[in-house]
């Protein structure tokens, strides 16, 4: 079944915030919002004003600013918090409150009925307000599906826009989170949000899981960054929808993903990591003979999405021993250079010969094609 519409809470502004390498500056948040809002992202989550006199600042400053997307914030179920938040001019208030076992023991120690009368509270000063409310279940996956659904139903019934399942430890499946994602579609009238950290990997498969069994708000960042392992990166769902969806991503300006990606990379001080989908520096390399005589003839061989479309241009690699003879034939055609079969093969066991003995650069073999078309 189709899924039937999408938006993206870009949250690189509070949960990238907690990214154990990120410090972000108030210009660099403003840049970031600005990079996501021209992005065309529907929502943009900022840090609770609560967590400092600074970050009280700066969300008064990134709502102020001449955004398309909502601005958000994410805040505890404390009305104080929830009032702070409202007085900051955000468009929508983020709730939350740990559900699991874990969490009701160890963090707040709130039985399910309190946890629903604290939440009722900080619903009406939200919807009072006239702003966005979505309710979050944290740790929702390790939280009694009766005692999930329990909340969730109740929440629904106060009115809010969203509730939330966060996968707050990375430890759900896709089918795991097919199946509660539905469970929760089938309880509630209202939008679902997703939540999903990288711990094990899953992060972007469980979000795609999300969507298909009913959710309908993914959050995000930019190169994934967040606690510990981080979530769902920007790139990464767009990724993953393209080759699912195409028409859910349409909207955004795909092309400007791998600024964004390196203007974060560099604020951060970190590379964007190879295994980055769409962004990564290798991205759109072909190395090996059989694949780049393919690609060479139709990209669509071992493209899942053309690189034009991020603004991208794919490369095909010669300065190394698993070179083909058609990758070097492009490579001579590009230069001008043209030679018979007899000449190709030559010139292809020559550059074989000397990438096997050392490493090569591509100006070596411009060099031996010219030489060798000369001789």
């Amino acid at each position: 079944m189709p899924i039937p519409r999408l938006a993206i809470i870009e949250s690189t502004l509070r949960e990238g915030e907690q990214f154990a390498a990120a410090n972000f500056t108030p210009d660099q948040r403003r840049q970031i919002a600005h990079a996501v809002d021209d992005f065309g992202v529907e929502y943009i989550e900022v840090t609770s004003p609560v967590a400092s006199p600074q970050a009280a600042q700066s969300c008064r400053e990134i709502a102020a600013l001449p955004l398309s997307a909502t601005v958000l914030t994410h805040t505890r179920c404390v009305p104080d918090d929830v009032r702070l938040a409202i007085d900051c001019g955000v468009g929508g208030v983020d709730l939350l409150f740990g559900t699991s076992s874990w969490l009701r023991t160890h963090s707040h120690g709130l039985s399910v009925d309190e946890i629903v009368e604290a939440a009722a509270v900080c619903i009406e000063l939200t919807r009072e307000a006239g702003v966005e409310v979505r309710f979050s279940c944290e740790d929702a996956f390790r939280t009694d599906p009766a005692d999930l659904l329990r909340i969730h139903r109740a929440v629904a019934a106060l009115g809010v826009d969203r509730v939330g399942l966060a996968d707050t430890v990375g430890v759900a499946t896709p089918s795991q989170v097919a199946a509660l994602v539905a469970e929760v579609r089938a309880a509630v009238d209202c939008d679902i949000e997703f939540h999903a950290h990288n711990d094990t990997g899953c992060a972007v498969a469980n979000a795609l899981a999300a969507l298909e069994a009913g959710a309908t708000h993914i959050d995000t960042t930019v190169l994934g960054i967040g606690e510990r392992n981080g979530i769902v990166s920007l790139s990464g769902l767009v990724a993953r929808l393209l080759t699912v969806q195409p028409g859910l991503v349409a909207g955004y300006r795909l092309d400007q993903l791998t600024a964004i990606d390196q203007m974060v990379a560099g604020i951060i001080g970190l590379e964007i990591p190879f295994t980055s989908p769409i962004t990564a520096p290798f991205a759109f390399h072909h190395k090996a003979g059989i694949h780049t005589n393919a690609v060479l003839r139709d990209p669509r061989t071992y493209e899942p999405f053309p690189p034009e479309q991020f603004g991208i241009e794919r490369r095909v690699l010669v300065a190394h021993q698993l070179v083909g003879r058609h990758a070097l034939r492009e490579r001579a055609t590009s230069l001008g250079i043209d030679g018979d079969e007899g000449w190709l093969l030559r010139v292809t066991a020559e550059v074989k010969r000397h990438a096997g003995e050392r490493l090569l650069y591509d100006d070596e073999v411009d060099e031996m094609l010219r030489a060798s078309a000369g001789a």
